[in-house]
């Protein structure tokens, strides 16, 4: 990463030496998951589309660690392979949004909250400005070679209430926690970044 555009990494501090965290990462372009892979503090295992899972890309995201994940279904190998990360006091990395989209929180899906309240695991919001905002004149897809991309790690954050609960209901209250997290987050670090 550091090659090919010049990251600015703030707060990276934050992130806890040891044991289970969530980085929950916003995703507005392709290299959001390689860029923080490539800056944060510890190694992190990320959720991947399996449909990423191509060619001799295959065998080299298994290596080093990511985790296949079918979007379309209840994956329960993807589910055990990431609470397996979590257990061994791992790094998991989540895009709440699912998909690429906006970048900005809006529409947050279950399992991040489901992994923080059954993992045990503190979530670490990680912002990435600037991979989207303009087409590189190389390669369109990716961002100008060289060009300034942002990764912000805010403070981490227990999604549960503390009870221990696990039920539809709690993990729902703890998907809107996190969002307001999330969004407050974004919001922070995009006045710190000038973007």
């Amino acid at each position: 990463m550091y090659g090919l555009w010049k990251p600015r990494v703030l707060g990276a501090w934050r992130v806890p030496a040891t044991g289970p965290v969530i980085l929950a990462v916003n995703h507005s372009h392709v290299i959001d998951g390689p860029m923080v892979m490539g800056v944060a503090p510890r190694p992190t295992h990320f959720l991947v589309k399996k449909e990423a899972f191509i060619g001799p890309l295959d065998p080299f995201l298994l290596r080093i660690g990511q985790v296949k994940v079918d979007r379309d279904t209840t994956d329960r190998t993807a589910i055990i392979q990431a609470l397996g990360v979590l257990a061994d006091g791992g790094v998991l990395g989540i895009f709440p949004e699912g998909t690429r989209g906006e970048g900005d929180f809006a529409a947050l899906r279950a399992g991040l909250a489901y992994f923080a309240v059954r993992g045990g695991a503190p979530i670490v919001p990680v912002a990435v400005l600037g991979s989207s905002d303009r087409p590189g004149r190389l390669i369109k897809g990716l961002p100008p070679l060289r060009s300034r991309v942002d990764v912000v790690f805010g403070d981490p954050f227990e999604a549960g209430d503390g009870s221990g609960r696990r039920t539809r209901k709690a993990l729902d209250e703890a998907t809107e926690r996190i969002q307001k997290q999330l969004t407050a987050h974004l919001e922070n670090a995009r006045r710190l970044t000038g973007r």
